[in-house]
Parts: structure tokens; sequence; C-alpha cells
């Protein structure tokens, strides 16, 4: 208990009052938005730029270094380590992301887990758990759960009901080993036969045939309790290159992106999605230069929130991927995403360096807490409808 801060301790007296005055006839019913106002309020800066940050295990103690995705492998973080503890004091996090390395068998998950919830900020656990080739628990061979070939392999059934088998057969296990959110499905269309990162993560080349999948996977992970994402927007489908390693970009025009990648967004966001995962590739004939679109505004918030209509949590893709890291430093890409439109800055190359630049943006005016707020409310919402 004493790692829980005290806004989160105000949350719920404000909840338990909230609950006694609804028992009262005369006194009316108190709103989610007044719930989360109410712990916006008991909030200070830092707990609040802490909830814009879901982060790596590994980011939690600077002095671990890595250069490349096998050395984080090798290193087999298992566990929340006491440098970690030491460091979260002062910074304060919104989520926790496990990867393979750090998910040896259910009974390592089983310690660890109750450690991650532990720390400042109270973090929500979050997994890439897609089926087939990205998925951290059923590609472990110590863990006895159903495995899928891929996601083409489902949309090529034509069937949206096996969508929603694997959605919910996912979301059934991740609930039971204590998880909060799925970083799936892949809502991007796979139209490019070069494309080497998304290829049959996707459900199909046809989004008439993605977009239900991606819909009836989103209902069967929230019918067993797990709140997904899709990604990659503005789509990673027709792209040749891997962000994971350098820049990427699409040929598109937006218009020619409203008949292919957008229907699976679309349908998405008609779906009800609490999460939008961006996509670090450049859309020149969108935007009219080579940004990546987790830090363009006119693809979050002229496209995204304005044409679209999106207003719940946009999220970037990992940002230790070498199409962010080539060009930006952890600070200027945490701060310029954030003005971007972004509410959650995932996985920062360096975490303490990437938060200190927020707090010092709002100090300095380039943030305003205002914009802050703006974030934390929508992070506040979505945890508000887990019951956590």
């Amino acid at each position: 208990m004493k790692h829980v801060k005290l806004w989160m301790l105000a949350a719920i007296l404000t909840c338990g009052l909230v609950l006694t005055s609804c028992s009262k006839d005369d006194e009316p019913m108190v709103s989610p938005t007044d719930e989360v106002e109410a712990q916006l309020q008991q909030m200070t800066l830092r707990e609040k730029v802490g909830q814009l940050f879901f982060v790596r295990l590994e980011s939690l103690d600077p002095s671990i270094e890595w250069t490349t995705y096998d050395d984080l492998a090798s290193l087999k973080i298992l566990e929340v380590t006491e440098n970690m503890k030491s460091v979260n004091k002062n910074y304060p996090v919104g989520g926790i992301i496990l990867y393979a390395w750090n998910i040896d068998d259910e009974a390592q998950l089983a310690r660890i887990i109750p450690q991650v919830r532990a720390l400042n900020g109270h973090p929500l656990l979050c997994i890439d758990e897609e089926g087939g080739r990205v998925a951290r628990i059923a590609n472990n061979p110590n863990f006895n759960v159903k495995k899928y070939e891929s996601m083409a392999s489902i949309g090529a059934t034509g069937d949206p009901k096996n969508a929603y088998e694997c959605g919910n057969t996912i979301g059934t296990y991740l609930k039971r080993y204590d998880f909060d959110i799925d970083f799936a499905p892949v809502a991007d269309v796979n139209t490019n036969p070069e494309n080497v990162v998304i290829g049959p993560r996707a459900f199909s080349d046809d989004p008439a045939v993605a977009a239900p999948m991606v819909t009836n996977y989103l209902q069967g992970l929230k019918d067993a309790g797990i709140t997904g994402c899709i990604k990659h927007f503005p789509g990673h489908g027709d792209t040749k290159a891997d962000t994971h390693y350098g820049y990427a970009s699409t040929q598109k025009t937006w218009e020619e992106m409203l008949s292919c990648e957008m229907v699976t967004f679309k349908a998405g966001i008609q779906w009800g999605c609490q999460l939008v995962m961006t996509a670090h590739i450049g859309a020149p004939k969108v935007t009219g230069s080579d940004v990546p679109a987790t830090m363009s505004p006119l693809i979050l918030q002229d496209k995204l929130r304005g044409e679209l209509g999106y207003q719940n949590i946009i999220i970037t893709d990992g940002m230790e991927m070498g199409a962010i890291t080539q060009q930006y430093t952890s600070a200027e890409a945490a701060v310029g995403s954030i003005k971007a439109g972004v509410d959650i800055v995932l996985g920062p190359r360096y975490f303490t360096e990437a938060f200190d630049a927020v707090i010092a943006a709002v100090n300095n005016g380039t943030l305003s807490e205002e914009r802050i707020n703006q974030s934390v409310r929508r992070i506040l919402k979505l945890r508000l409808g887990m019951n956590r």
C-alpha cells in the first residue's frame, strides 16, 4: 500500500463519497466526468506526466545499457529490481509493457505482475499479443494456450466470427494472467507484397474483409475483459521498410487512404475502440513532409481527431524504434509527439530524459498544463472503465 500515490487514495475516497451520496434520493448521481475531474485535481504535475508514459521494465533503470533488441532479450529482466523501484519513486508511470524476454513461465509471471502493480503511478499492464508471429505468451513453450498461425489465415476464412474467437481466446488468457491492455489487433491493410513488417499480421489486403475482422477481434477482447488497440495509424500496410530500424513511408494520398486504410480504422473507431496506436511512417503526400505520423499534428489532430472524429486515447508505437531515434532525441520525441496530439508515449529510448523534458516543457510554456490534463482525462476515463 505504501507504493500507492496519494492521488489514487484520494480517488478511492472520492468514489466512496460518490457511492454514499447516490443512495440518497434527493442527491444527483455523480457522472464519470466528475470522478475524472476529482482525481485530476488531486494529482501533481509529475503524477500527471507519469500517466503519459507507458514504458518497458528496463526503462526504469537508466544504468541498463542496450543497443539492439537482442541485447534486451539477453538481459532477461524477469522482476522489478530495487534500482527500478528507486527510480520509479520520482518517475511514476502510467503503464508497463512486458515483452517476451520479461516472461518465463506462469509462476514467474504471477510473481512479476504484483510487483508491477505496486509501482508508483499504478501502472496498467500491457502486452503485444496479436496471435501469430507477434505473441509474447503463445509463442513461449512454457505456456499452454491456443496458438494461431496468423491473422491473414483468419482473414482468409472470410468469417468474422473466427476473428472474434481469436480475440476472445487471447483476451481470456490475458485476463487470467491479469493484463489490462492488448496492443492488438493490427488494423493495417497489407497491400504491399514487399512489406517486411506487417505482412500476415494483417487480416487481409482487402479493407472490406479486414474491417469486420478488426471489430470482431476487438469485441472478443472486450468480452473477455481486455482493452484492445488498433494499429498502426494511418496504416503501415503499404510500406516497404521496417520502422523498427529506420525511416519508412507511404506514398499514398489521403484520398487513396480513405478508400483503403481508413476503412478499417473508421470501423474500429465507430465500434468504440479505446486506443489507436500511431505508425512512425512518413506520409509525404498527406503532410507535405517526411515527418513521422507520430509527430504530425495534421495526421493526428486534423485527420484522426478532426475528420474521423476519434476522441479516445492516441498512443505512439514504441519510441525506441529506429524511425524515431535516428531523427529525434528522447526529449524531442516525447515533447514533439505530445504537441502533435499524442496522449501516451510508449517506450521512449531514455525514459527519465523524456519525462524531464515534458516537465520542463510545461514549466517553460512549450506545453501547457491544460494540454497535459486533456490527455490525463482520457487515461483516467479508461481506468475508470476498467474499474482499476
